[in-house]
């Protein structure tokens, strides 16, 4: 497949401070890179990655019609993990306890509620995507859902950016950086673009979802967030073109197995390279979407065992919190007040004979606010990313 590769632009620059080093104070100009316009470019996969992507949907098609229709809990699971994935790649990572509080809307760290804002911005692209085209206004909404919890960026954010950005190199300047996107005054128009690829209806859907991707990170619209951003339009183009319905392909996780990879797969694509980055996102699907549906398979098995180890009574709270688990694993009081539909004594006491029989851990330590989570769930949560990261070793 012929893809256009980027082109360089020498641009004049002016460093805007002198709180940087000698070399940073006298750059004097900046090669910039600019991605070709694609909305109308034809995407005719063939030989081997032709073979792949069929394969790929292929298993995201059995993951959707084996899991999303039978253990609609892991929607959610797969939602999150794909979220928490993502941000670790930008080296967020407050861990499944921090997070399971700020879910559970309890007092949490920084991170924490960074990552609960990747899930939400996730949620927000997947459902508009699934209600009609992708749009701008979604990418920006999604964005100020990203930003909002630190009050700096949440005061650039839902807008492109209206300055020059890098990846890598000096913090002053683009110095050294590992990659210069197109200046400012680009971003509209190649957005606009963007858009127009990523919302068309003909041509093969991992592939689009795989070139709209590269293609959002070359562009780097915004100040910050474009990573999550940019790996969350996978799923919405997913969503938007009809291959899911219910379930999140956990991609990020792949990626996060080996970010130096994909990465790499990144710069080919800038280089011209298209092909070779849909083969990387097409066996990133097969291995994570085969992974997902073992992680089904252990999570469908929870519910039991958890029966097995608490022994409630028919119809009790105990029971009613127990199957509520799979699609609630992580809950405040109020929360399981509402599943047991009882009183305060009497779901609180429900509540202490499950962290008795070992079912729930307590994530808060306070009286107040207590939040509970059932640690079966966050240890298969780490159980996939690992099966995925063994599988992407030994298949990517």
């Amino acid at each position: 497949m012929s893809w256009p590769p980027h082109r360089a632009e020498t641009r004049e620059w002016s460093p805007r401070t002198r709180q940087s080093s000698r070399a940073d104070r006298t750059l004097k100009t900046v090669t910039v890179s600019v991605p070709p316009l694609i909305g109308a470019l034809p995407v005719e996969l063939t030989g081997e990655v032709a073979r792949v992507h069929e394969e790929a949907i292929i298993a995201v098609v059995r993951l959707e019609a084996g899991c999303g229709g039978h253990l609609a809990p892991l929607s959610d699971f797969l939602l999150r993990s794909e979220s928490v994935a993502s941000s670790k790649i930008e080296h967020i990572d407050a861990g499944w306890r921090a997070f399971g509080k700020a879910l559970a809307g309890g007092k949490a760290s920084a991170e924490a509620e960074s990552q609960l804002a990747a899930v939400q911005a996730l949620i927000a692209m997947v459902d508009a995507a699934g209600a009609g085209p992708i749009e701008l206004r979604s990418l920006l909404d999604a964005h100020r859902l990203l930003m909002a919890p630190d009050f700096y960026t949440a005061r650039d954010s839902g807008a492109f950016r209206d300055v020059q950005n890098w990846i890598g190199g000096s913090h002053y300047t683009p110095l050294d950086a590992l990659y210069v996107p197109p200046p400012p005054e680009s971003v509209d128009a190649l957005m606009a673009d963007l858009l127009t690829f990523a919302n068309r209806t003909d041509l093969p859907i991992l592939a689009q979802a795989a070139i709209a991707h590269a293609q959002f990170e070359s562009i780097h619209p915004f100040t910050d967030g474009n990573g999550r951003i940019g790996r969350a339009l996978i799923s919405a183009i997913l969503r938007r073109r009809g291959l899911t319905r219910r379930v999140t392909v956990p991609m990020a996780s792949v990626m996060l197995a080996d970010v130096r990879r994909y990465f790499d797969r990144l710069t080919r694509y800038r280089a011209g390279d298209a092909e070779g980055f849909v083969d990387y996102l097409a066996r990133a699907a097969i291995v994570s979407s085969e992974a997902a549906r073992d992680s089904a398979g252990a999570l469908a098995e929870l519910p039991g065992h958890w029966r097995d180890m608490a022994r409630p009574r028919g119809n009790s709270a105990d029971a009613k919190i127990i199957a509520a688990l799979l699609g609630t694993p992580i809950l405040n009081a109020d929360t399981a007040q509402r599943i047991a539909g009882t009183t305060d004594a009497s779901t609180y006491r429900a509540l202490a004979r499950l962290v008795d029989a070992g079912v729930l851990e307590p994530l808060s330590a306070s009286k107040r606010d207590r939040i509970w989570a059932a640690t079966d769930v966050l240890a298969e949560l780490d159980a996939l990313s690992a099966a995925i990261g063994k599988r992407t070793a030994e298949h990517l």
